[in-house]
């Protein structure tokens, strides 16, 4: 063999191998640029409030010092208050969550594996995810009254409509030619589904639980800011009756760190199914 021939054989192992000849290992102070990165554009916000508050731009009654805000935070920690709203805003929207994940499921799964089925609901379906939650209120406000069952059919709808659509995508993506062969080797439905479009399916299906409980997260502080009586949406509301914008911003603060943490959670859930699909890399 020539020296030509041992270049390019080596680098064909190169490429086979998914390794590029000029490619080095990222220096440390690349990485931790790549991880502060997603900080910068809060940082930068965080800053600009406490000059903007420091200077007096605007007024504090209107903007209160992130030292304010940080204070009310602490004293609702140390009262109880807090814990109280958030555990009441958690367990509706986990409640409502479930209730509509469940229903997306069923009917995605029924329209996915079912033409006749898709062609039954899937218009209907398209019409009224339309509506947005808030015009729904006063429909549902007259079945159900004011009470917890209003806030946790409007939060299973907004829940149901993502979960829905995602799953009736993951169940049409499966290649064709797969489900060819598990006819030849005499599969069943039912194994046709578990075992070969299921596996398939899953990172869509986690795609929209993620996608699913962001719009309840959301439909839940909309419906706490309308009717109710204790929450993190009901603390807004009753900040701005009061006028104290420090307590405003401190729950939305609040809201805010809650519905981060559980998405990176899902999206971690999302990215550990993605890489037990069938044929993923790793």
């Amino acid at each position: 063999m020539n020296i030509d021939d041992s270049a390019t054989l080596g680098l064909g192992r190169l490429v086979a191998s998914g390794t590029r000849p000029d490619a080095a290992t990222p220096a440390p102070w690349s990485r931790i640029g790549d991880a502060a990165l997603p900080w910068l554009l809060p940082a930068s916000l965080l800053l600009l409030w406490t000059v903007g508050a420091t200077q007096g731009w605007i007024s504090p009654q209107v903007l209160p010092s992130p030292q304010f805000v940080w204070e009310t935070l602490r004293d609702l920690a140390a009262s109880g208050d807090l814990w109280l709203h958030a555990s009441a805003s958690l367990a509706r929207v986990l409640i409502g969550f479930a209730a509509g994940a469940a229903l997306g499921l069923a009917l995605g799964a029924a329209m996915g594996l079912s033409r006749r089925v898709e062609a039954y609901l899937l218009p209907t379906f398209n019409a009224l995810v339309q509506i947005p939650v808030l015009a729904w209120l006063p429909f549902v406000l007259l079945l159900v009254g004011i009470g917890e069952p209003l806030k946790y059919i409007l939060i299973a709808k907004a829940a149901m409509v993502p979960v829905a659509l995602n799953t009736l995508q993951g169940f049409r993506q499966t290649p064709q030619a797969l489900r060819e062969v598990a006819k030849v080797y005499g599969y069943t439905r039912r194994q046709q589904v578990l075992e070969v479009v299921l596996p398939h399916a899953t990172p869509t299906l986690f795609t929209g639980l993620r996608l699913g409980f962001t719009k309840a997260w959301l439909s839940l502080v909309v419906v706490e800011l309308v009717a109710s009586s204790e929450g993190l949406g009901y603390l807004i509301v009753y900040g701005r009756q009061l006028f104290q914008l420090d307590l405003v911003m401190a729950a939305v603060i609040v809201v805010g760190a809650i519905g981060y943490a559980i998405d990176r959670a899902l999206d971690a859930l999302e990215k550990a199914a993605h890489r037990r699909r069938p044929g993923a890399a790793g």
